[in-house]
């Protein structure tokens, strides 16, 4: 059915996308970790390209010379942002004194945050060979010319944004940002995975009008970024808590998020709730062999893992295990959802044996 060069092409493209949770959960464990900052400087760890295991082997004045390194890049980062307009952030950037506080040399959080970067040079290599293997669907299927091109110039964004969150040492929004241009290149890549596929297998195809079904698979994805970043602030705020608590206290930060917390778990019964009269629907009106109701099976269980993690978390003081599945398994979530919306639209394409 594929010939050789689509096949490769497919093969990178899902070798792509699982090695993107794998990078979403090593991230994950960098947060939970705290290790966000073992690695001062980008793109290298302490100016090397394999970073120390000892503080002996970093000179005396370390800590002085990352600050000063990143407050020149935060000046040129500000800079920035008073040309595109956001002075406001610019200001509260120059005159953040957290952002002056130097940090302490931790072996073990330098190399879990050097193993994430790793992940994402691997990514950044697969996304350049999904960009070479792509070349072939340049005069049958441009769209996964295109948008693999585009993927692979939002990855650098997203390098660069990498670097942004070092010099700012973790600033909230700029985390947030982060972590949401992380989905859009979940999307994309997963969306050239299934045109490359549609292009030849009429199987995973739909003929049956789905208007209802398409409304709520658009409703859950959308509630679902939404709970995404009301995730991330919500991590964002522990991080603010923890440092200005005592550790053995963890299972009293969660009651002092507030808002945003209380945002974020009710919004997950709205999530359950939706996905549920999905698979009602999808349930009486698709095969119960097709690819549709295998998907909406699969967001389901995301769904119920993902609620058990969150448990976890809320109940016993969230343990850091906890935070980097909760992480990867929303994205899971996410990737389960929009796949199933591209199996839900009726097709249009064009098919060529």
């Amino acid at each position: 059915m594929y010939s050789s060069s689509e096949k490769r092409f497919l093969a990178i493209n899902y070798i792509t996308v699982v090695a993107l949770f794998l990078l979403i959960l090593a991230g994950g464990i960098v947060r939970s970790t705290g290790s966000g900052m073992g690695c001062p400087d980008w793109p290298k760890c302490f100016d090397q390209l394999i970073p120390p295991t000892d503080v002996s082997q970093l000179p005396a004045n370390y800590q002085q010379k990352y600050v000063d390194k990143r407050v020149q890049k935060n000046e040129r980062f500000a800079k920035t942002l008073d040309l595109m307009g956001y002075g406001d952030l610019a200001y509260r950037i120059r005159n953040d004194k957290n952002l002056l506080k130097p940090d302490e040399f931790n072996a073990a959080k330098t190399w879990t945050e050097y193993i994430n970067r790793l992940l994402g040079a691997i990514v950044g290599l697969l996304l350049i060979a999904c960009l070479i293997a792509a070349v072939k669907y340049l005069k049958t299927r441009k769209r996964i010319f295109f948008w693999s091109l585009f993927n692979l110039i939002l990855v650098g964004f997203q390098g660069w944004l990498g670097s942004i969150v070092v010099s700012t040492n973790l600033l909230a929004w700029v985390v947030t940002v982060h972590m949401l241009v992380a989905i859009a290149i979940v999307a994309i890549s997963i969306y050239t995975f299934y045109e490359a596929r549609a292009f030849r297998d009429k199987s995973i195809l739909t003929s049956i009008s789905s208007g209802w079904v398409m409304l709520l698979a658009y409703i859950g994805l959308i509630i679902t970024v939404i709970q995404i970043t009301l995730g991330t602030e919500v991590r964002e705020q522990i991080d603010v808590i923890s440092s200005a608590m005592d550790p053995a206290n963890r299972s009293e930060w969660v009651a002092l998020v507030g808002a945003n917390f209380i945002y974020h778990r009710d919004l997950a019964i709205l999530v359950i709730i939706v996905n549920v009269i999905s698979f009602v629907m999808i349930r009486k009106r698709y095969p119960v062999d097709g690819y549709q109701y295998k998907y909406i099976s699969y967001v389901l269980l995301l769904i119920v893992l993902q609620f058990g993690t969150g448990l976890l978390l809320s109940y016993l003081g969230l343990p850091p295990f906890a935070q980097a599945l909760h992480i990867v398994l929303a994205t899971l979530v996410f990737g389960a959802q929009f796949y199933l919306l591209l199996l839900l639209k009726k097709s249009r394409l064009e098919i060529h044996n």
